[in-house]
């Protein structure tokens, strides 16, 4: 392990200035000593401790290494990619740098100044391309065991939102296509969330095109009898928008007993409803009678597309403007919600899962599938939704009345981990001295606190 320069060293080739200060010199060199940029990876140590999650995660995975001769344990290679992750080191080349971080070192169970050092970049990179696509099937049943087990019981209730989103690729990888909506090269991975409390539920990589009916019921086919191995009696509803509202799909929720709401395109039979017709016609009447600016109305029927087999529940949201009439449907199978509440309250609130898919792609990086193998890139995301789970955790470590409660994960990282401090050894203990002037050093204490596993 190389070692770092001792504090005080003057070393004038390493040396660079700054600007005077009240007419006195200022240089600088890193010759701090034991320093970490990230002390709080420790706070994401806990976290992870108290949720298993990498250990679980490497269970799924063959190690075919002589345990003899095994100088990094394949959890601890999960383990140091997914702080890095979390500490916004998506790239694997950044564990070449890491690999000595004091900070790093301790949150993997290592001392901070002898032993082997952080599993490298090759070690990481080789280890994302081993997992096979039994495995990978594995690990993902693995996460949404995860999911079911935040919930210390089971809920009465729970809504999912599914939807696909564009990962753009800059190669010729697997499963690669040219989408002509999007007009890119990209996956179509989909998310999946349960959007009232942030969690993430399942994350899948998948081809460029939009998902068939008969992909779509696939998927969440699987989704569901996972969960219902561990909430048999748990109430599931699935939202999602008009790429879902397939009548397999549907069919597939209505045989198992889920209830959905689905986004549904408006073709011609809609538009030509009586029902809807007289609704529009007297939410236009009353605007221009009102002189408002903007009237919004609503309206329900019964519809079946030739390629249904029954008539479902349709409800319209009608608004009349200076600018026109525009009108949007959602089909349900839910039966006693009025039609206001259908689109208003329940469809509009898929709205968050977005946000919950921007953090997951541009707050931790999870586009970042630049890998050949669709198998190395279904392992990214799945490293990158572990690392989700992290910062998810510290975020419901923290008190409900201060300000960070629902603060974004680069909030997170810049207030909670990027905290510099210094990593002092003795034959005894170690000590990790933060900076004196941390901002949020109570908030700090408090959650190492709640994340402080119960005695035995």
């Amino acid at each position: 392990m190389p070692q770092t320069t001792p504090a005080g060293c003057d070393d004038s080739a390493s040396v660079f200035s700054f600007p005077a200060v009240r007419g006195k010199k200022v240089t600088a060199a890193f010759d701090g000593g034991r320093l970490t940029s990230d002390g709080g990876v420790l706070v994401l140590a806990q976290a992870e401790r108290m949720m298993g999650l990498c250990q679980r995660l490497a269970a799924c995975i063959a190690d075919p290494r002589d345990p003899a001769r095994v100088v990094h344990r394949l959890e601890d290679i999960l383990r140091a990619r997914m702080f890095a992750i979390a500490c916004g080191y998506e790239d694997a080349d950044d564990l070449d740098a890491l690999r000595d971080d004091p900070g790093f070192r301790l949150a993997l169970g290592k001392l901070p100044g002898s032993g082997a050092g952080l599993a490298s970049q090759p070690t990481m990179s080789r280890w994302e391309n081993a997992p096979s696509t039994r495995e990978l099937a594995k690990m993902l049943g693995i996460m949404i065991d995860i999911y079911c087990a935040s919930y210390p019981t089971p809920p009465a209730a729970v809504t999912l939102d599914i939807d696909d989103t564009c990962d753009v690729v800059h190669g010729y990888q697997q499963l690669s296509f040219w989408n002509g909506h999007h007009g890119e090269r990209c996956f179509l991975p989909i998310h999946v969330y349960d959007t009232a409390t942030g969690r993430p539920v399942a994350m899948l990589l998948r081809t460029g095109k939009t998902p068939s009916g008969k992909e779509a019921a696939g998927h969440i086919r699987r989704l569901v009898r996972h969960l219902r191995r561990h909430w048999p009696d748990t109430h599931i509803t699935i939202r999602g928008d008009g790429h879902y509202g397939r009548p397999e799909v549907m069919a597939f929720c209505e045989a198992a007993h889920v209830d959905y709401v689905f986004g549904l395109p408006t073709n011609a039979a809609l538009r030509a409803d009586p029902v809807i017709v007289t609704a529009a016609d007297a939410c236009a009447v009353r605007r221009a009678e009102c002189q408002l600016p903007v009237l919004r109305s609503y309206a329900e029927t019964r519809y079946g597309a030739k390629s249904w087999n029954r008539q479902r529940r349709v409800v319209a949201r009608i608004e009349a403007s200076t600018l026109g009439m525009d009108i949007r449907y959602v089909v349900t199978s839910l039966t006693e919600s009025s039609a206001e509440h259908i689109y208003d309250t329940l469809y509009c609130a898929r709205g968050q899962a977005e946000n919950l898919i921007k953090l997951h792609k541009t707050q931790l990086a999870s586009d970042r599938t630049s890998c050949r193998s669709a198998n190395a890139n279904q392992m990214r995301l799945i490293l990158h939704t572990a690392a989700y789970w992290l910062l998810w955790r510290v975020q419901q470590a923290i008190p409900k009345t201060t300000a960070l409660a629902k603060a974004e994960f680069t909030t997170l990282r810049l207030r909670l981990l990027k905290v510099a401090a210094r990593v002092m050894e003795s034959a005894t203990r170690i000590r990790v001295a933060f900076a004196s002037a941390c901002p949020d050093a109570d908030l700090m204490r408090a959650i190492v606190l709640a994340l402080k596993p119960a005695p035995t």
